[in-house]
């Protein structure tokens, strides 16, 4: 069975990523693709239909699973016992930003500020000096029920300013407060006005029927490709969502090529501040659809247990380029280029959760695809990030691999990738999710 081919490019990457400011436009962005692919959305509260096959996806505030159950060598039903195993893709939708706080409006010396809060692990500096926009989302009251309203405002109207170099104590870099240091400038003035009613102005809502916000700034500086043969992508959010976008181009890809798993794309929210909430990666939220999947296709409890003993997990996330000026701070011996393929992350604390049978499981889907594979390690005497990967592992008991694709400047408000890695890394997820691909 030939591997599955995918249709994304640097380019059309640089597209999602202008689209989706938030995570709750990530998924709406990744939704409209499902919907042109002859997929349905459902909803968690309402009963879901029955039956063998059928192309579904659900969304929970900035998270999405999605899913195709059936094709010519998936069991259609469960004969004594016989359980169809998943294939998953994980990603996180959220990126490290600036978010609005719930009491934004601030007057200082003649200024007119809005009170921001670091999301995140946000690199600080990166956001000084930059236009910024405002997107997310409002809940609104509509009589006596409430809507949610998405909102993207792609206008230069607030900034974060610099310290001047000749007031600075330390012309070497000044260190940032994140309760005094991160407000935008929004306008001049003694009196502050309200941040919150000019946002629902932007989007013809009543400022009064607003009941809750969650608003983030983003860069306005479109995503491009750079460099002498324009071989890099220039773009915000890089981490994760070139993971959303490469995930999601394996995810229909594979179904041209169904094979003996069923695929499953699941982008979750809040990766970057610990995965605990109501759509976290630590949430029920893929155990519970991955079960509703069995037992729409006539099986049980057992047969739920059984399939994930047969599943595999691909946790997708951004992984460090070794950088040009400063090498030191990487684990010699273990140089990542980008534009050399998709990269395998390895922590003996399981800070990525590879083991050996997930390794062994993207490093034949990856020479199934004819890409190149790096494998990274983290220095041991620096502390190293994570992912939804171990969080995955331990919530559903499904072997996970932590993989992604090399990048610099990693939770800057502007990132940096290879052209070349974003269709590289979507064959290679493409050729895990159908596994008889592989064999």
């Amino acid at each position: 069975m030939p591997v599955a081919e995918t249709t994304a490019t640097a380019a059309g990457l640089c597209e999602f990523i202008d689209a989706s400011p938030s995570p709750f436009h990530v998924c709406r962005t990744a939704a409209a693709e499902l919907d042109d692919h002859g997929f349905t959305r459902l909803s968690e509260s309402e009963p879901w239909p029955d039956g063998s096959t059928g192309r579904h996806y659900v969304i929970r505030g900035g998270s999405l699973v999605a899913w195709a159950a059936g094709g010519p060598d998936v069991p259609s039903g469960f004969p004594a016992g016989q359980a169809a195993p998943f294939r998953v893709i994980g990603a996180h939708t959220d990126s490290p930003n600036l978010r609005v706080k719930q009491h934004p409006d601030l007057a200082v010396a003649g200024w007119q500020l809005v009170g921001l809060e670091p999301y995140g692990g946000a690199w600080l500096n990166s956001w000084l000096d930059r236009d910024l926009g405002i997107s997310g989302r409002l809940s609104v009251r509509d009589g006596n029920v409430v809507r949610e309203q998405l909102i993207r405002i792609d206008e230069p109207i607030l900034r974060v300013p610099q310290l001047a170099i000749h007031l600075s104590e330390d012309r070497r870099g000044v260190q940032l407060d994140p309760q005094r240091h991160v407000n935008a400038v929004w306008g001049t003035g003694e009196r502050p006005r309200s941040f919150l009613a000019f946002v629902a102005e932007s989007s013809d809502i009543d400022p009064g029927s607003v009941l809750g916000w969650e608003l983030m700034t983003h860069d306005l500086v479109p995503s491009t490709l750079i460099g002498r043969d324009l071989d890099l992508v220039s773009a915000p959010r890089l981490d994760n969502q070139g993971t959303c976008y490469a995930g999601l181009r394996a995810f229909l890809a594979a179904l041209t090529e169904p094979g003996a798993a069923v695929p499953v794309l699941a982008m979750f929210d809040h990766e970057e501040v610990g995965s605990q909430s109501d759509r976290g990666a630590q949430s029920d939220l893929l155990p519970t659809v991955l079960e509703r999947i069995v037992l729409t296709r006539g099986g049980g409890r057992a047969e739920y247990l059984a399939a994930l003993a047969g599943s595999v997990c691909a946790s997708g996330d951004m992984a460090h380029a070794t950088h040009p000026n400063y090498p030191e701070r990487h684990e010699p011996m273990h140089r990542i280029e980008v534009n050399a393929g998709p990269v395998l992350k390895v922590n003996q604390n399981l800070r990525y959760a590879t083991d050996a049978t997930g390794a062994g499981a993207f490093a034949l889907a990856c020479a199934q695809a004819e890409v190149p594979l790096q494998r990274y390690v983290h220095r041991a005497d620096l502390p190293c990030g994570s992912t939804i990967g171990p969080m995955t592992a331990a919530r559903t008991g499904i072997p996970t691999v932590d993989v992604g694709a090399a990048q610099l400047a990693m939770h800057s408000a502007r990132e940096m990738m290879g052209a070349a890695d974003v269709p590289a890394y979507a064959a290679a997820l493409a050729a895990f999710l159908t596994p008889e691909a592989t064999r």
